[in-house]
C-alpha cells in the first residue's frame, strides 16, 4: 500500500480481524475462548503488515484475546507503535455455545441458532451476549478511538462480529442486515476515513495483500 497522508482534521481507521485459528479451521465457535493463530493465520497478519508497512499509524487497540494480540504482533513487526488493549474489542461472548461447532450448535439449539444467523435483533442468549450488547460496547471503543485519535492513522484488531457491528454503523445498516456485506476473512482489511462532517469507507473487508499462498489455502 503506497503511502497514504491524513487529509486536515480526517482520522482513518484500518480495521482487521485475526488471523485464521485451529478452532476457525475446524468450524468451532470461540467467542471469548481462545485458540492460537494457525500458520496460515500468521501468514495472513503478516500480509496485512507487509501492506501497512508504508503507513504511519499512530496507535494500535486490540482485543485482549491472544489471537488478537498475536496479529497485532505480526503486523506491527519491528515497528515502535503505541498498542493498546481494550475489552471493549472482545468478540461476542456465547457463553455455552463456545467449544462447540457451527453444526453442534445448529443440532442442540435450532431455534436459537437459527435467530443468531437470520434474524439477529432477535437473538438471545441465556449465558453470553446478545447483539445489542455487542453494538453498543463496539460503537462507543470505536466513539472513543476517533475522539482521542483525531487526524490521525489508527489501527483496530478484533474480531468477526464485532468488525462487522463497526462497519454496518458506517454503512448506516440496522442490526437486523448484520449480516449483509462482505465476509470477514482473517487479517482482511476495512479502511474508513473519519471527516468533520461525512465518513468515507475506502475498503470493506479486502484481502488483495495476501500472498499467494494465502490465496491457494
Amino acid at each position: 500500500m503506497s503511502k497514504q497522508q491524513p487529509k486536515n482534521n480526517v482520522t482513518r481507521l484500518y480495521i482487521t480481524r485475526h488471523g485464521q485459528t485451529e478452532w476457525n479451521v475446524i468450524k468451532r465457535m470461540q467467542g471469548r475462548k481462545d485458540t492460537p493463530l494457525t500458520a496460515y493465520g500468521v501468514t495472513q497478519a503478516r500480509s496485512l503488515g507487509s501492506r501497512l508497512e508504508s503507513v504511519n499509524i499512530d496507535a494500535v487497540y486490540s482485543s485482549p484475546s491472544g489471537r488478537t494480540l498475536e496479529t497485532s504482533k505480526q503486523i506491527i513487526g519491528k515497528r515502535d507503535i503505541p498498542m493498546h488493549t481494550d475489552a471493549r474489542l472482545y468478540e461476542m461472548a456465547m457463553g455455552e455455545w463456545e467449544g462447540l461447532t457451527t453444526d453442534e450448535v445448529r443440532e442442540k439449539y435450532p431455534k436459537e441458532s437459527a435467530l443468531f444467523w437470520s434474524k439477529p435483533q432477535l437473538y438471545e442468549s441465556k449465558s453470553g451476549e446478545n447483539f445489542f450488547d455487542v453494538q453498543k460496547r463496539s460503537l462507543d471503543m470505536l466513539k472513543y478511538v476517533i475522539n482521542v485519535n483525531q487526524g490521525k492513522d489508527v489501527l483496530l484488531v478484533t474480531h468477526a462480529i464485532v468488525l462487522k457491528t463497526m462497519m454496518a454503523y458506517f454503512e448506516n445498516r440496522p442490526l437486523e442486515e448484520l449480516w449483509k456485506g462482505p465476509f470477514i476473512h482473517g487479517a482482511s482489511l476495512s479502511t474508513v476515513e473519519i471527516g468533520d462532517h461525512n465518513n468515507e469507507i475506502l475498503l470493506h473487508g479486502d484481502t488483495t495483500h495476501y500472498e499467494s499462498e494465502c490465496r491457494s489455502l
